[in-house]
């Protein structure tokens, strides 16, 4: 069986970042749960950048992810995958599990890796990340957003079986973060 392992963050923890240095180092497939989602709404007409995605109707994202969650269950049948993702999405009408149950059915995960800063980390890293448009949030909505992260994971972890662990990505410590998940996919 292929271990299919699940990395996520909040924007602004540098999970992406991580991941591309791992990479480096593991023989994983990786995949970006976003971007597959973005291609499958963009085709549909929904969205003209991936920051469109989180301000489509529930119903609307609800649909999206399970069809790249079935997309992806098909590209990680014959490799070891990290699909990079997040726990949870902010949106303008409350927070949204990034992998609802039908997601978890299909998607099946061996490994739950949750990255996560300090909250002014992530406030600086947002304010300097010129690729995205993201909402401004302040440190106490991050801190919450990151708790909501983590509860999620380990409910996700309590319907698949899953471990989840939780590496921290402080500012000059992408080294430490790194290795630290090397270890854990040996």
């Amino acid at each position: 069986m292929m271990n299919i392992v699940v990395l996520a963050g909040i924007p602004g923890t540098g999970s992406t970042t991580v991941l591309n240095k791992v990479l480096e180092e593991v023989d994983y497939v990786n995949i970006n749960y976003g971007n597959i989602m973005f291609e499958i709404a963009q085709e549909r007409g929904l969205v003209s950048s991936r920051d469109d995605m989180r301000k489509l109707n529930p119903e609307t994202q609800k649909d999206v992810q399970k069809q790249a969650a079935e997309k992806i269950h098909e590209m990680a049948e014959n490799d070891d995958v990290i699909i990079d993702t997040h726990c949870s999405i902010k949106t303008p009408k409350g927070y949204l599990p990034g992998l609802p149950i039908w997601v978890l059915e299909e998607l099946q995960p061996t490994q739950f890796i949750l990255i996560e800063a300090d909250p002014s980390e992530i406030m600086y890293r947002r304010f300097n990340d010129d690729t995205r448009v993201r909402d401004v949030e302040y440190a106490d909505e991050i801190d919450l957003h990151q708790s909501l992260a983590k509860s999620t994971a380990m409910s996700y972890a309590v319907l698949t079986g899953a471990t989840v662990a939780i590496v921290q990505n402080h500012d000059n410590g992408l080294d430490d973060a790194v290795s630290e998940i090397v270890d854990i996919l040996a």
